[in-house]
């Protein structure tokens, strides 16, 4: 029989994933995409399930420090790479933290360079073979951005 103390182990409070095994889980799902991966290769590629791969990327299932470590060699990256741009208010929910917190830490939408939307456009601006054109659609977009600020 699990103590009430470790029936919550890695959970807010409230009960919801810890926000930092959902960014660890969002950046899997932003390198696996980037690198064109479907859930099922890289679940393949690690011996795992599909499912396994989802609940990873949404922060449902805490990533283990071996299976972490399989990860970042399946998809190329040094292990910081699932901590990198981690924000102040994510840090402070770690479980140390988390054991005097009170209430839950605040949740905002997910960063920009999560959303699909945002990952269809890297790949596809990186499709682009000549780079003197990439180059232009670069400055177009940036041109766009600041007039319409």
């Amino acid at each position: 029989m699990q103590s009430p103390q470790n029936a919550n182990r890695g959970r807010t409070p409230g009960g919801h994933p810890n926000p930092i095994d959902v960014h660890v889980g969002a950046r899997l799902r932003l390198r696996r995409t980037l690198l064109g991966l479907s859930q099922e290769t890289l679940a393949g590629a690690l011996g795992l399930t599909f499912q396994q791969i989802q609940k990873y990327e949404r922060g449902a299932n805490r990533i283990g420090a071996s299976r972490l470590f399989d990860l970042a060699r399946a998809l190329a990256v040094p292990i910081d790479y699932f901590y990198e741009e981690m924000s102040d208010d994510v840090m402070a929910a770690s479980p140390r933290h988390m054991a005097t917190a009170t209430e839950e830490p605040p949740s905002g939408d997910p960063a920009p360079a999560n959303r699909r939307e945002t990952l269809d456009l890297i790949r596809t601006y990186y499709r682009i073979g000549d780079p003197n054109v990439r180059k232009r659609v670069y400055e177009l977009a940036r041109a766009l951005a600041i007039h319409t600020r």
